[in-house]
C-alpha cells in the first residue's frame, strides 16, 4: 500500500446551492479539472471525491456535491446523496456566490452543520465580480474567505485556513493506541482464504502491523493453520493475539486459555466507532424483541464468497443461538426507516471515515436501535467474551457488569 486510503483521509465536503461555484473551486484547489463545470444548473449529480495532499495538513479528500436546492425527482435524489456526504464531513466548506443575496437554505445548512458539530468555513465565490451588499453583511459574522476560481484569487488563503481546521480536529485513534508499549510482542493471525485479496493483506491487517512497527513493537504474522506450530516457539508471551474474527474459534483452541486475545474487527470497532456502544448492543442477543428484524451493515463493496460473513455466517450463527425465525436484511447504508429492526450488526468500518460510522451510531441511538459489531458478535457466538475484550479494561468491565457475561461455550 503506497497511498493513504480514503477512509484514513480528512474529508472536506463542498456544499451549497446550484451554480455557487463548488466544482470550479475544487478545480482551482487541485489546479486541474477534477470536476465538470458548466453554467447549466445541476451539472454535478453524484458526489465526486478526490484525494489530495494538503501541505501542512497531510492526506485529505475533497468531495464536491450537488446543489442542495436541486429540483425535480432526480434533484431530490441528488440532494439526499449530498446530505449523506455532508453527514460524513470532517470539515464542511460552504460555497456561496458573493454576487447573490443570502438564501434561507444557506442559513439552514449552516445550522445543520453546527448541530452536527462539524467545523466549517465559508468560501465566498465570484470575488472578482461586484458583491451583493446583503451577502457582505451576512458574511461579516461568519468565518469566510473570498475566492475567484478562474484567477485562483484567495485559494492560498483558503487552503491555509483549511490547514488550521484540519489541525484542530481530534485525531482518529490508531488500532493499537493505548494498548501496547515499546518492545511488546504481538501475534497477528491472518487467514489466507478465498476471500483474501490476491497478493496483499486487507486494510485492518496492514494498519495494525504498521501501527505495531511505529510503536517499536515486534509482530509475528502467521496464518491460522500454522499458529499451533509457531506459538510454542515464541521467546516470550505476546502482549496479545489479534485474529481475523472468522478464525476466533480455531485460534482460541491453539493458544493458552490465559493468553489475551482479540480481533482486527474489535480493534477497528474502537478505532472507527464506539466500542462501548457496541458492547452494550450485545444485550439484545439475550432478549431479542419479538417481531423485529436484524440489519447487517457492511460499508464496502466486494465479491461475495459462498460462505460470506455478512450474508451467511452471521445469520447462520444468529439463527442457531438466538432465534431461527428472525429475518435478516443487508445494506451498505442505514435505511430511512429503522423501526423494523431489533439489532444492527455493523462491520469494522475500515473503508469509511470515523465520522461516517459515528453518524450512523448516532442515528441508531436516536431511533433506539441497539448496534454491535461483527467481531463482537462472533466472539459472543464462540463463547469468547469477555476474553476478547481483555485488552480493553473499560469495555471488559462493562460487558461483565451490564451485559452479563462470563465465558460461555456456545458452539
Amino acid at each position: 500500500m503506497i497511498t493513504t486510503p480514503l477512509a484514513e483521509r480528512t474529508r472536506i465536503v463542498l456544499f451549497g446551492l446550484r451554480n455557487a461555484g463548488k466544482s470550479s473551486l475544487m478545480n482551482a484547489i487541485f489546479e486541474k479539472e477534477v470536476a465538470i463545470v458548466s453554467d447549466q444548473p445541476g451539472t454535478t449529480t453524484d458526489p465526486v471525491t478526490r484525494a489530495y495532499e494538503l501541505i501542512g495538513a497531510g492526506p485529505v479528500a475533497f468531495t464536491d456535491t450537488a446543489g442542495l436546492d436541486d429540483e425535480g425527482p432526480l434533484g431530490s435524489l441528488r440532494i439526499e446523496r449530498a446530505k449523506k456526504a455532508l453527514a460524513q464531513a470532517d470539515i464542511a466548506l460552504l460555497v456561496t456566490p458573493l454576487t447573490r443575496p443570502p438564501h434561507p437554505l444557506e442559513d439552514r445548512l449552516l445550522e445543520e452543520v453546527r448541530r452536527r458539530g462539524i467545523p466549517y468555513l465559508v468560501a465566498a465565490s465570484f470575488a472578482d465580480q461586484a458583491p451583493d451588499p446583503r451577502k457582505e453583511a451576512w458574511l461579516a459574522s461568519l468565518p469566510h474567505v473570498r475566492v475567484a476560481s478562474p484567477s485562483r484569487e484567495g485559494i492560498r488563503t483558503l487552503t491555509s485556513r483549511l490547514v488550521h481546521l484540519v489541525a484542530s480536529l481530534a485525531p482518529e485513534p490508531t488500532p493499537l493506541e493505548g494498548l501496547v508499549r515499546e518492545g511488546d510482542l504481538l501475534v497477528l493471525v491472518v487467514p489466507i482464504d478465498l476471500a483474501a485479496p490476491k497478493g496483499r493483506l486487507i486494510l485492518p491487517q496492514v494498519e495494525t502491523l504498521r501501527d505495531a512497527l511505529d510503536r517499536d513493537c515486534a509482530a509475528l504474522v502467521v496464518k491460522e493453520r500454522e499458529l499451533s506450530l509457531f506459538f510454542p516457539r515464541l521467546p516470550r508471551r505476546p502482549r496479545f493475539v489479534v485474529t481475523d474474527s472468522q478464525a476466533f474459534h480455531k485460534v482460541a483452541a491453539d493458544i493458552p486459555a490465559d493468553q489475551p486475545l482479540t480481533s482486527f474487527s474489535i480493534l477497528f470497532a474502537r478505532k472507527k466507532g464506539d466500542l462501548a456502544r457496541y458492547v452494550r448492543g450485545l444485550a439484545a442477543l439475550t432478549a431479542f424483541p419479538e417481531g423485529k428484524r436484524v440489519l447487517v451493515v457492511e460499508a464496502c463493496s466486494h465479491h461475495r464468497q459462498p460462505d460470506d460473513i455478512a450474508t451467511v455466517k452471521i445469520p447462520r450463527l444468529f439463527h442457531q443461538l438466538v432465534d431461527p425465525a428472525v429475518p435478516f436484511d443487508h445494506a451498505r447504508e442505514l435505511p430511512e426507516d429503522l423501526s423494523p429492526y431489533g439489532l444492527v450488526i455493523h462491520c469494522g468500518g475500515c473503508m469509511v471515515t470515523r465520522r461516517a460510522v459515528l453518524a450512523r451510531l448516532d442515528r441508531l441511538a436516536e431511533a433506539g436501535v441497539p448496534v454491535t459489531n461483527y467481531g463482537l458478535f462472533l466472539a459472543w457466538a464462540h463463547g469468547l467474551l469477555p476474553r476478547a475484550l481483555e485488552p480493553f479494561p473499560y469495555e471488559y468491565e462493562l460487558y461483565c457488569t451490564e451485559v452479563g457475561g462470563g465465558v460461555e461455550t456456545r458452539i
